[in-house]
């Protein structure tokens, strides 16, 4: 009885760990599958990569259809959907916010002067779009 107790401990100690995590894995495919069959056009996504979309065509078996900005449409395979995000909810507390006026920055001349041949920009730095909010 004795010489059977350590190979029976060794193979509870490597089995109990491996069975465990083919649970969780099992779990987490699940979870992933009934991600893919529940996308709907309109559902808010993100993919992956971190872009974030709203569905425009679910209908395919392995692409799907999203819309990343208005009249832009780009098709993605069904995997690269990491998970559906809740729409931006404008509060309005956020709507008073954006309604006060920023006040004017002084001009301030630098020694480089800027040529009148190259065309000026009003480009803006845009805010960070929902990453961390969940």
């Amino acid at each position: 009885m004795q010489q059977l107790l350590l190979p029976l401990l060794l193979v509870l100690v490597l089995a109990v760990p491996l069975v465990m995590s083919t649970r969780k894995q099992k779990k987490q495919q699940a979870a992933q599958q009934e991600l893919m069959n529940s996308l709907a056009p309109g559902d808010r996504v993100m993919t992956t990569s971190g872009l974030y979309g709203t569905v425009a065509d679910a209908s395919g078996d392995t692409t799907i259809d999203i819309e990343i900005a208005p009249g832009v449409v780009t098709t993605w395979l069904r995997l690269a959907i990491r998970e559906k995000v809740e729409p931006v909810v404008e509060t309005e507390e956020d709507s008073a916010d954006d309604v006060e006026t920023p006040a004017e920055e002084p001009v301030v001349e630098t020694a480089t002067a800027v040529k009148d041949d190259e065309p000026q920009t009003t480009a803006q730095v845009a805010p960070p779009l929902e990453h961390g909010k969940k």
